[in-house]
């Protein structure tokens, strides 16, 4: 079909605004036990769209939402989509140095904040700001929207314009924000019909929890909104909302299967919990299918990169050897492993990933010098290290800056992670890169004990027998009641640096410490 002239585009908002017109009455988000019909959301797009079109949003501006998850949160970002506009869900980063950067560089036209998120603009953010459920009620978005009426709008999205925002994880300081042309994302999010679908979305709408949005909608499934993680309330929704898919980073996944309340709720209506953001041990694998059942989908990939590779259950049902590795590469999805000679690696040698797909961002907004580094020639540099083994399937063994070769041998996060979580007063550990200023490599490893002190004596000698004295020499342990996380729920690798005692930063000898209660950050939305 033609869009404006443009031959074979089709945005993915009109691809959602055709579905949600087929059967209107069709509930589609559950939001704090109220529902929403395919309806109400068309008709909530189109008031939101008069009104930022009033205000002089469309082709060229950017609408950036300090957003919790809820309804109007997806209703203005569609609006502001179909007018032709790019959007972006800003992370609420515990940071306000953070927050500040990051609304500093990407500049928005407007900013959408919430009642929930008020408290998240940065003092001196001089841009201008709209608000629903707070504010003075001539810069109240929902209210003024609900005098418009919701008469269909000509949508006037290009395909090659930008479109979308993606922020990064932010593990290691203020998020980058990979950007995607009306092209690239509506390919990224079509979805094939499936009605059957109800999608638990309990994660920040910054990340790849959007996209699931997108996908589901478009497919004519239901979305389940919930205002954060918490394990207990992710097994009572699972139950009472008979979810069927769920995401979750590996560190919430390890959480959920290990909550006392896994025996007590009805998971039957699962069909998959996607898990992504980090090391997934193999052992810690196999304990949530013990506990979740055969549902697990291991999906690698980054907001720069989209899906590249996905373990799907039939797999690891079929082989359970499978469980160590990110599964297959992804139909359309060109991979290939560069060793550090710059050379290409044939199938069983580790080097770095690069990935090329209909799916890899157009680069970095605002971000020329890290644009460069990350983006070439339509490829995407992850800054992985892994290997494609003789089956074809991708071994994804850490981040670069993670990863020693120690006797032709690439030992990174994962395998140390894994041999640790087989002792049996090792619930949980993580393993991260040291710094190298002497020029040796360590790691620091924390650990959450199941009960008790854990022994580290045996822990330094499984580490021994399995990667020799070198490696084994060169761990930092750190006793912990829980690993810190971003609000995103990945590892917290900036908090985990603050934790190492001053003195044993530069110091590679091994030494085990205990270390002090980090509560939990607390995170609006």
């Amino acid at each position: 079909m033609e869009y404006d002239g443009q031959a074979g585009f089709r945005p993915y908002v009109d691809a959602l605004l055709e579905r949600l017109g087929k059967q209107p009455e069709r509930v589609v988000l559950r939001h704090l036990d109220g529902d929403v019909t395919a309806g109400e959301l068309r008709s909530a797009i189109f008031r939101h769209a008069r009104v930022l079109s009033a205000l002089g949003i469309g082709r060229g501006a950017l609408v950036a939402q300090l957003a919790p998850n809820c309804p109007e949160a997806l209703a203005i970002r569609y609006a502001a989509n179909l007018l032709g506009a790019a959007t972006l869900f800003v992370p609420a980063l515990s940071s306000k140095q953070q927050r500040a950067a990051l609304l500093a560089r990407i500049k928005p036209t407007l900013l959408v904040v919430f009642r929930e998120t008020v408290q998240l603009i940065p003092d001196d953010f001089d841009g201008r700001v709209m608000f629903v459920g707070i504010g003075p009620e001539s810069a109240r978005l929902d209210r003024l929207a609900q005098r418009q009426a919701d008469l269909p709008l000509r949508g006037d999205a290009r395909a090659d314009e930008l479109a979308v925002l993606v922020s990064s994880g932010g593990t290691t300081g203020v998020p980058k924000c990979s950007r995607r042309s009306f092209a690239t994302y509506s390919e990224m999010v079509s979805a094939p019909a499936n009605e059957n679908r109800r999608q638990l979305i309990n994660g920040p709408l910054a990340y790849l929890s959007q996209v699931l949005v997108d996908m589901t909608l478009i497919g004519g499934g239901t979305v389940v909104l919930r205002p954060r993680y918490v394990p207990a309330e992710t097994l009572a929704t699972i139950e009472s909302e008979r979810i069927t898919d769920a995401l979750m980073v590996e560190p919430q996944l390890f959480e959920t299967m290990d909550h006392p309340d896994v025996s007590r709720r009805d998971l039957s209506s699962l069909r998959s919990v996607m898990h992504v953001g980090g090391s997934a041990p193999a052992v810690l694998r196999e304990r949530a299918i013990a506990r979740l059942g055969p549902v697990l989908t291991h999906m690698y990939g980054a907001s720069e990169l989209g899906p590249v590779s996905v373990l799907a259950p039939s797999e690891y049902a079929a082989n359970k050897d499978v469980l160590n590795t990110a599964g297959r590469i992804r139909a359309g999805v060109e991979l290939r492993v560069r060793r550090a000679d710059g050379t290409l690696a044939t199938t069983g040698q580790s080097g770095t990933l690069e990935v090329k797909s209909a799916s890899v961002a157009q680069g970095y907004y605002h971000q020329p010098y890290e644009d460069a580094k990350k983006f070439r020639d339509g490829w995407c540099l992850t800054g992985d290290v892994g290997f494609i083994d003789e089956a074809c399937y991708l071994h994804v063994t850490g981040r670069a800056a993670d990863v020693a070769e120690i006797d032709g041998m690439a030992i990174g996060p994962t395998q140390i992670e894994d041999v640790l979580c087989r002792l049996p007063d090792v619930r949980y550990a993580v393993a991260l890169a040291a710094n190298h200023a002497t020029g040796e490599y360590a790691w620091n490893v924390l650990i959450e004990p199941w009960v008790g002190q854990v022994k580290l004596a045996r822990c330094m000698h499984r580490l021994n027998v399995e990667f020799g004295p070198f490696v084994a020499g060169r761990i930092r342990f750190l006793i912990v009641d829980k690993v810190p996380h971003t609000e995103q729920g990945k590892v917290d690798r900036v908090a985990i640096e603050k934790m190492i005692p001053d003195d044993l930063q530069s110091n590679y000898h091994t030494f085990y410490a205990i270390a002090p209660r980090v509560e939990p950050a607390m995170h609006a939305a």
